[in-house]
């Protein structure tokens, strides 16, 4: 199991992908039989090559990203983090405010990504 530190070097590692433009850093994170539910309440993506594909489209789209406050480690397998995205919406600019929770596997690769922000957390 991933410790506390290696999990939040790996979350960390996730907004420097995204701050990078660097695609492939941050599907680097995951397992290959990863799912990731973003937002909660969609179907989840499935497997590397969805994520991939998901990640090479949203990875180029967003602004920046930037932390809403600390990354949270824990007990077990899992670390969370609130965090701003910075995207435009129909050539606004918008804010979504969102925590993610991610599970890791033994080998420290990402293998559940929940993202959970609704349509109030996008503000223009």
């Amino acid at each position: 199991m991933p410790t506390e530190q290696e999990m939040k070097a790996s979350l960390q590692k996730y907004l420097d992908g995204f701050n990078e433009g660097n695609s492939e850093k941050v599907i680097s994170l995951f397992a290959e039989d990863a799912r990731v539910e973003d937002p909660v309440g969609s179907e989840p993506l499935k497997g590397k090559a969805s994520i991939t594909s998901f990640f090479q489209q949203s990875v180029p789209s967003v602004k920046k990203l930037e932390l809403a406050a600390p990354i949270r480690g824990s007990h077990s397998n899992a670390a969370a983090m609130a965090f701003n995205i910075y995207v435009e919406v129909e050539g606004k600019e918008a804010v979504i405010r969102c925590i993610d929770v991610m599970t890791f596997n033994d080998e420290g690769l990402i293998m559940d990504m929940k993202a959970y922000w609704g349509p109030e957390d996008i503000q223009a």
